[in-house]
């Protein structure tokens, strides 16, 4: 017998409980990543409406009546990032208790409060990535996304490039589990070595403790890539922010379809039809008043080395191929400048 549906079935879902995690909320205002706010809650620093909360699965529709440490929580501007260039013996931290040098630091005050995506240890430098919006660090570090992390690593000590190539299949160490290493050898100077690594996961000091399972001794780690965000030329303790253009061309999985928030309540449609786009180089400046001339028809293109089919310039010699003077190439974003080879071992 099929039940007639009541007044009250049709109510059911209106008493469900409605809102946004407290949590998720604050981390996509840039207050923190998820799992900091909930240990900022776990230490008290977090009201809501005059009481300290006590959990982060709290709901709520708004950020009215929020405070972190005393002060209140304002809606989540634009997403941005920015690279860093981080030097050795900086935490990634906020707050040090002993008084430290932290990344934070000397940030420019126009950046507003910001994020580490991810950590390196004090000990560590290279590429560190920043942004206001926690929902994108966290989305960032997932595993399951697969951005690749690339270190330079000077370790002490000899390499046996048959067990460099076992880390591929992963390894377990004082019972964690590393996933896939992808692990090369560059060069061995005596008791030094220059290694490559790249790994997916970047559990806690994954590298070091690869490195010494191995029995190497590192003396100099260096993160060159994250994803598709590159170190480049940039120099040490510099920071360079990524265009919004340029975050979403690269990051398409994590701005399409994205949902609204408490803290973004009114996000703006990511419509690329509306950008500007680069106008046609049919003609170049000068070419209505230049005459052409007889040899312009007469001379053939011809096939350059790299197999691109291109002509001449105005006395018979090949043209000019400059780079393309743009933050993205190849996918990857970094700094455009060419730079001279060096031997790693001379740094």
């Amino acid at each position: 017998m099929v039940r007639a549906m009541t007044d009250i079935d049709t109510k059911i879902d209106d008493t469900a409980p409605k809102g946004e995690r407290i949590a998720k909320a604050l981390a996509r205002a840039g207050i923190a990543s998820r799992r900091d706010v909930e240990r900022m809650i776990e230490a008290g620093r977090i009201k809501l409406n005059g009481k300290t909360l006590e959990t982060p699965a709290t709901l709520i529709t708004s950020l009215d009546g929020i405070l972190v440490d005393g002060n209140p929580v304002e809606s989540a501007p634009e997403t941005k990032l920015w690279r860093m260039h981080k030097r050795r013996g900086c935490l990634t931290t906020h707050k040090d208790p002993e008084g430290r040098p932290t990344v934070f630091d000397n940030l420019a005050g126009h950046m507003g409060r910001v994020i580490a995506i991810g950590r390196l240890d004090m000990n560590t430098e290279g590429l560190l990535l920043l942004t206001n919006d926690g929902e994108l660090a966290r989305w960032l570090e997932l595993p399951e996304h697969g951005f690749v992390r690339r270190y330079k690593v000077r370790a002490h000590g000899y390499v046996r490039e048959a067990e460099l190539k076992k880390l591929a299949n992963g390894v377990t160490i004082d019972g964690i589990n590393y996933g896939e290493i992808d692990a090369k050898l560059d060069s061995q100077n005596g008791a030094n070595a220059w290694i490559s690594i790249a790994i997916k996961e970047g559990k806690n000091r994954e590298v070091r403790k690869v490195m010494e399972h191995l029995g190497l001794e590192v003396n100099r780690l260096l993160r060159i890539s994250y994803g598709p965000f590159t170190l480049g030329t940039l120099q040490r303790d510099a920071v360079a922010g990524v265009s919004r253009h340029q975050l979403i061309d690269v990051l398409p999985g994590f701005f399409e379809g994205r949902k609204g928030s408490v803290a973004a309540p009114t996000s703006k449609a990511l419509d690329k039809s509306k950008w500007a786009k680069a106008k046609p180089k049919d003609t170049k400046p000068g070419d209505k008043r230049r005459k052409k001339s007889p040899s312009d028809d007469q001379r053939a293109p011809r096939e350059d080395h790299k197999g691109v089919t291109g002509g001449t310039d105005k006395r018979g010699n090949d043209p000019v191929r400059r780079p393309a003077r743009r933050g993205i190439a190849g996918g990857m974003i970094g700094d455009y400048k060419p730079r001279k080879k060096r031997n790693p071992g001379n740094s």
